[in-house]
């Protein structure tokens, strides 16, 4: 019996986001990371710094899908609530972590920066959390369940995935195919369609765009079965065939 694809939903933490004080690079690293090991990202939420908001969001986003990966919150400043609502979420008390606080203080020791309490608030973590290593800052983020908790900052939340991955199962990557389709996509929505019903199992969409010498589209297909793809990206190749021919676009590659 196959195993189930595994499924993840990215849940993007801060006030800053909402505001677009801070553009965020953080789901798409992601997408990318999660789509190369074969891990479907199925959902992504921006939550405001509301422990409340947060917590319930964990809550349905954890039971839903196989993994959870949220990112902000987890500084020293007093809007930093992640730790505080993934320890609610999942009903245990949240404390200072041994290894967290070993692991900072020794930080702070080697940078001649004074461990005060705000800067502790980093070592506070859910009780029966594991910590995820973060080679660039220290600070560590934190797995609770099948919820990952990581920076915000893109630096940090990129390395730290190097240790989250080893954590996950892997499914079957998605494979995909392009073909830069030389016309409009109202030319080739409607036969697309038809190669859409003959290959259900073959996820197709289509991305317009401006080309140099006019309207383009980029049609792409998307597949765990290269064989099924191949005969999909065939069918769409002879449908951009049979419009150039019709002189409703001006070719394709």
């Amino acid at each position: 019996m196959t195993a189930p694809q595994p499924t993840a939903a990215v849940l993007l933490i801060g006030d800053e986001i909402l505001s677009g004080r801070t553009k965020d690079k953080n789901l798409g690293f992601l997408a990318d990371y999660l789509t190369a090991i074969g891990i479907d990202l199925k959902e992504a939420r921006v939550v405001s710094d509301v422990e409340e908001e947060i917590v319930a969001a964990v809550n349905a986003l954890r039971a839903r899908y196989t993994y959870v990966f949220t990112t902000g919150g987890i500084g020293p400043t007093h809007d930093d609530i992640t730790a505080d609502a993934v320890a609610r979420a999942f009903g245990v008390p949240i404390e200072h972590n041994q290894q967290a606080v070993e692991i900072l203080l020794a930080y702070f020791k080697e940078m001649g920066r004074e461990p005060n309490e705000a800067r502790m608030r980093m070592a506070r973590m859910p009780v029966g959390a594991t910590l995820i290593d973060n080679p660039v800052s220290k600070a560590p983020g934190f797995q609770m369940g099948n919820v990952f908790v990581m920076a915000g900052v893109p630096k940090i939340m990129n390395a730290m995935m190097d240790d989250v991955a080893t954590r996950l199962t892997k499914g079957v990557p998605m494979k995909s195919r392009t073909v830069e389709f030389r016309g409009g996509e109202g030319d080739a929505a409607k036969p697309l369609g038809e190669v859409q019903k003959a290959f259900p199992a073959v996820v197709i969409g289509s991305y317009p765009f401006q080309a140099p010498d006019g309207f383009a589209t980029n049609l792409v297909l998307r597949s765990r079965d290269e064989a099924l793809l191949e005969q999909a990206l065939a069918a769409v190749r002879k449908m951009a065939d049979e419009l150039v021919a019709a002189g409703k676009a001006r070719g394709w590659s």
